[in-house]
């Protein structure tokens, strides 16, 4: 029987649909989540007190956060082909194996990018100019890992802008004592979790010469990540205190906290299917905080 699982939900659809789906993630949807979270932290501190956060603006953004995430793999796809057929986890996507050829992704990607500002227009023009601005981030992510050993650095920056959009698209200008430490907050979540990701990774990015921060913190890599943590809770307080969140925001910032300690203390760096539990498992850190937000407006 069928389940209702987004690999087989993908399996379901017409074949010569599969590929492009498979490009753009969808059977792999944790990622799209690690992009709509930040968004959601930020629509919700946007509520006022004793409301709940704005479900038409939460709506909007998930459905950005598809297209976007599907987009932003595209890319990747595209830039790397060469490098994927040369890693055992990544010789299966369509571009790598050839399912889809370097013409027919790029006449994706434009539909993808056309969907997604149709998704921003939506928005008022402060938030039309700042989303914009995101795209250089989205399309220079993928050659940084041959450029830098912090290329999870550059995607937490590309990640986390809907940190500074939700608020925007709901008040109509960024308060940035509350977005810039929501920001690095997301900034700092992303290094945990895509050196959590990327260490999967690590022997084959020595063969063919890719830079990851999994290969730049080797065995130190646990320390790093609480100090990416700690630095992540840190900004979680400051961005709860400048905008007067109440006991629930915290509270839900110390189950994350505790939620982040558990998988950097239980994480086997040299256990791609630990890596990829782990790595999958910060959705329900980017829930836990959401959760608290809301409760905490209320």
């Amino acid at each position: 029987p069928r389940s209702f699982s987004a690999a087989e939900l993908v399996s379901a659809a017409p074949a010569p649909l599969q590929p492009y789906l498979r490009l753009m993630r969808l059977h792999q949807p944790a990622g799209t989540w690690l992009l709509y979270l930040p968004c959601t932290w930020s629509i919700g501190l946007a509520a006022g007190p004793g409301c709940l956060p704005d479900w038409h603006m939460l709506s909007l953004f998930g459905v950005g956060a598809v297209l976007m995430r599907g987009a932003g793999c595209t890319i990747n796809d595209m830039w790397d082909r060469d490098y994927d057929r040369q890693v055992a986890r990544t010789a299966s996507r369509p571009l790598a194996a050839g399912d889809v050829s370097p013409f027919q992704s790029l006449v994706f990607l434009g539909g993808q990018l056309s969907l997604a500002l149709c998704v921003l227009l939506c928005l008022n023009y402060y938030s039309i100019i700042l989303g914009a601005a995101s795209l250089s981030l989205v399309i220079t992510y993928p050659l940084m890992k041959r450029i830098t050993y912090w290329p999870q650095l550059v995607l937490g920056l590309t990640f986390n802008w809907g940190a500074l959009l939700g608020w925007s698209a709901i008040k109509g200008s960024c308060e940035w004592s509350v977005c810039l430490p929501l920001y690095s907050a997301g900034v700092m979540w992303t290094l945990v979790y895509d050196t959590i990701y990327a260490h999967q990774d690590k022997k084959d990015d020595i063969m063919i010469g890719v830079k990851s921060t999994a290969l730049q913190f080797k065995e130190d890599t646990k320390q790093w990540l609480s100090g990416f943590s700690l630095a992540m809770l840190l900004s979680l307080c400051v961005a709860g205190m400048n905008c007067n969140q109440t006991f629930p925001y915290y509270s839900a910032v110390a189950a994350v906290g505790a939620h982040l300690a558990h998988q950097i203390y239980t994480l086997d760096i040299d256990k791609p299917e630990d890596c990829w539990k782990k790595f999958s498992s910060n959705r329900t850190v980017g829930i836990l905080l959401f959760i608290g937000i809301v409760l905490g407006n209320l």
